[in-house]
């Protein structure tokens, strides 16, 4: 009779990679590479005085993150781009989560369709429908002006907040909604008391995932902006378009300025959005 002791150890298997996914993970360390040293190289000119064909730069400065607060005005830009945040994501959401929970809740021909016609803004390019939009703003005068960046911007948020919130209200179980009615509640409080509290996390998420986007949107805004209505994102542009007659090592300080403003948000997003919760609920078979 055989023991545990008297058999024989299994023998360890040894890892051995395909040739394909050598050549995967090279193209990744290889992308992550030149991804880290093009954003090094702007992170260190932006705080050098001089750099030319050394490894780093003769001395080390943080006057060009002043030079450029004061160049490029960033107060006002900064001022700008929170008004049109806030704008856009106040008006996505009070028109975004009545029209999802017509989406999730009710049942009408074509609804098939027009959640297809909310989908075609976001995943269309932007500029294909700028161009035309932004002629329209500017022909009755809304262009050029800071309600013309937020009506631009409005077009591909409101279907994002819908396409977000539509899985949050389809979680919810209908029968809530039923049992306050039966308690005597109109639409209008089921809405506000009962539905609304149950919505707080995915109200948070689409709002903040529409800040990002907003903040980030450079083709719609880059066409409506005036002189007094750039965001951060156009005002950068056209600072790198004048590279020439600024020091490069102040643009490049106002894109860290830019890239750190992005990545907060990116962080405070992933901080409150549960990519679980934008799933949709799955209704069980009554059979």
């Amino acid at each position: 009779m055989t023991t545990t002791l008297d058999r024989p150890a299994p023998a360890r298997r040894k890892i051995v990679a395909s040739p394909a996914s050598w050549i995967v993970w090279g193209a990744v360390v290889f992308f992550l590479v030149n991804l880290a040293g093009v954003i090094g190289s702007v992170v260190v000119n932006s705080i050098g005085t001089r750099w030319f064909d050394t490894w780093l730069p003769e001395s080390f400065t943080t006057r060009w993150y002043a030079s450029a607060w004061t160049e490029f005005g960033l107060f006002d830009v900064l001022v700008v781009t929170l008004e049109v945040a806030i704008l856009v994501v106040g008006i996505s959401v009070l028109v975004g989560v009545p029209a999802s929970y017509v989406l999730a809740r009710r049942s009408f021909p074509g609804r098939r369709l027009v959640y297809l016609l909310f989908l075609l803004p976001i995943l269309m390019p932007p500029i294909t429908y700028g161009i035309p939009l932004a002629t329209v703003l500017y022909k009755y005068g809304f262009a050029g002006h800071l309600a013309g960046v937020v009506l631009a911007n409005l077009v591909p948020s409101i279907p994002f907040v819908i396409l977000t919130m539509t899985p949050f209200i389809e979680q919810i179980d209908p029968a809530v909604e039923r049992a306050a009615r039966m308690c005597g509640a109109n639409t209008r409080q089921v809405f506000v008391r009962i539905l609304a509290p149950l919505l707080v996390p995915g109200i948070l998420a689409a709002s903040i995932l529409v800040l990002v986007r907003t903040v980030g949107m450079f083709e719609l805004t880059f066409l409506t902006a005036g002189p007094d209505s750039q965001t951060l994102v156009v005002a950068l542009y056209y600072s790198m378009s004048a590279a020439g007659i600024r020091a490069q090592q102040s643009v490049d300080a106002m894109a860290v300025l830019y890239t750190s403003s992005m990545l907060v948000l990116l962080v405070i997003a992933l901080r409150f959005v549960n990519p679980t919760q934008l799933v949709a609920r799955v209704k069980e078979d009554p059979t």
